[in-house]
Parts: structure tokens; C-alpha cells; sequence
């Protein structure tokens, strides 16, 4: 279940850098999401998430693959 303030982005089919672009726009003002939940298929994603989460001050809360996808969680810093 998600509160109002999460959003979720459907990222699969696309290539760096575009995931983590889709989720910095999600992550700033006006009316960020306090937590976005990134479904992506590229491999790079959990390298570029996590750099994007260390530089950002972001909080990568959970990171999974399911079903030929990867499904972070990341909460606004």
C-alpha cells in the first residue's frame, strides 16, 4: 500500500540515464515524493541509484529484483 506522498515510476525498457533523471525530477520541489518506489530493467540501475541516493543525500530503503526487474525504494533526504 502506498501513502499520498509515494509515487511509483515505471522506468522498465529504458536506459541510462534515464531512471534515475525520472527519479530526481520525482524527488524534487514543487511537491516531491517523500518515497518513490523505480522499476527498471537496466543493469546499471543499482549502481547509478545508489551513487544518485549517496549524492543526494537520498535514502535507498530497498532494492529487489523481481520478475526480470529491478524495484528500488528511495526516501527523500
Amino acid at each position: 500500500m502506498t501513502s499520498v506522498d509515494d509515487q511509483v515510476i515505471d522506468a522498465r525498457g529504458l536506459s541510462c540515464p534515464q531512471p534515475v533523471l525520472l527519479l530526481r525530477q520525482a524527488l524534487r520541489p514543487p511537491n516531491p515524493a517523500c518515497r518513490v518506489t523505480l522499476l527498471t530493467t537496466d543493469p546499471m540501475a543499482s549502481v547509478d541509484v545508489r551513487a544518485f541516493c549517496l549524492r543526494g543525500g537520498h535514502v535507498l530503503l530497498a532494492e529487489e529484483t523481481v520478475d526480470g526487474h529491478t524495484r528500488f525504494t528511495v526516501a527523500r533526504g
